[in-house]
């Protein structure tokens, strides 16, 4: 298992992490109860995973609760929790966002459920409009000078969000977001736009969320053979498809990268993340042990450039404004961050 550093922080991290929406769930996503937790956890720590991710919201706190009955005999001392807090835990109006009230409640109830002393990452899960900022980054810097938790992060802001936000802790030498957790795949590429650029610049790790796609990007579905049952046929939006042929192709680069490696398409689109810049792990999870099992030999796959430059052009989005300006006009003057966007493009 390869570690990388998280952030500017001294913290390393493995490059694959645990994610539990399915602890404790309905059967939407999976439904994983405490022995099996246990059996995921142990798989993926024979594996090297030093990181497990869940949210005070999922499955209403059972992911936690299940979380913190599964961490004994010695697995916690061996993993890092990463939480989260933002979206609504109760019909008051205070029981949603990122109030200092809301932010310092939550994570004292995370704490309770998961039986432990601290939370090692701590992410606000959405961005919240209503509180400023200010308020938001001292209710998470007075939760570090606590020890109740140990490293700030953001998942799914937008980049002015989170420049914003690293501004505010620096101007008030707080401590700053270490990491966001994103949603990236070959299918859903918005964050080579300004959040990738961002991370490598102001050195802001990437965490990747729903890695696969919810799954199209397992190589299980083609334009041929289709789901008939599960979250993709429910009407579940996460992520949207905005291009079904284009989505299809990508999957036949997939499943041909497979075919030459021998392994599933899962481990190809897992692979092709590994090696993206900026990216500090990418999370995974399944339904079964035996996904689990198949999502972790990803670590172990290298592919080739040319590959990599495959999957990359079936895949690649059109640049947006300003980007395709700065890309016909200022070629001469990118930086490294820049590159990170435009270097695919320069060829044109």
């Amino acid at each position: 298992m390869d570690y990388r550093l998280l952030g500017r922080s001294g913290l390393k991290v493995s490059a694959l992490s645990i994610g539990t929406v399915t602890f404790g769930n309905d059967g939407l996503w999976g439904a994983t109860e405490l022995k099996d937790a246990q059996r995921q956890i142990d798989l993926c720590l024979d594996h090297g995973v030093n990181l497990i991710d869940t949210a005070n919201v999922y499955n209403a706190g059972k992911s936690e609760e299940i979380l913190g009955a599964a961490l004994v005999d010695g697995r916690r001392d061996r993993l890092l929790i990463s939480s989260k807090v933002r979206f609504s835990t109760g019909p008051g109006p205070n029981d949603r966002g990122l109030s200092r009230w809301h932010i310092i409640r939550q994570a004292e109830a995370s704490l309770k459920r998961m039986k432990t002393d601290v939370i090692d990452i701590y992410h606000v899960h959405e961005w919240d409009g209503q509180t400023p900022l200010e308020e938001t980054m001292e209710a998470l810097d007075t939760l570090i000078k606590q020890g109740k938790v140990r490293y700030a992060a953001c998942s799914n802001y937008s980049a002015w969000h989170l420049m914003k936000a690293l501004a505010i802790a620096d101007a008030a030498h707080q401590q700053r977001f270490v990491a966001q957790q994103i949603h990236y795949t070959l299918q859903a590429r918005e964050a080579e736009y300004e959040l990738i650029p961002l991370a490598l610049d102001q050195g802001v790790s990437l965490l990747i969320w729903s890695p696969l796609g919810g799954g199209w990007l397992s190589g299980k579905y083609t334009r041929n053979s289709k789901p008939d049952s599960g979250r993709q046929v429910t009407g579940f939006r996460e992520p949207p498809i905005y291009d079904w042929d284009k989505l299809w192709d990508i999957v036949d680069v997939i499943n041909e990268v497979a075919a030459a490696h021998g392994v599933s398409g899962a481990q190809v689109s897992l692979a092709w993340l590994l090696q993206r810049p900026a990216v500090a792990s990418v999370i995974i999870g399944g339904r079964t042990t035996a996904q689990f099992e198949d999502n972790l030999k990803a670590a172990e796959l290298k592919l080739t450039a040319d590959e990599v430059k495959r999957l990359d052009k079936v895949s690649q989005p059109n640049l947006l404004y300003p980007y395709w300006h700065q890309s016909f006009t200022a070629r001469d003057r990118l930086g490294e961050a820049d590159l990170a966007l435009h270097r695919p493009y320069l060829a044109d």
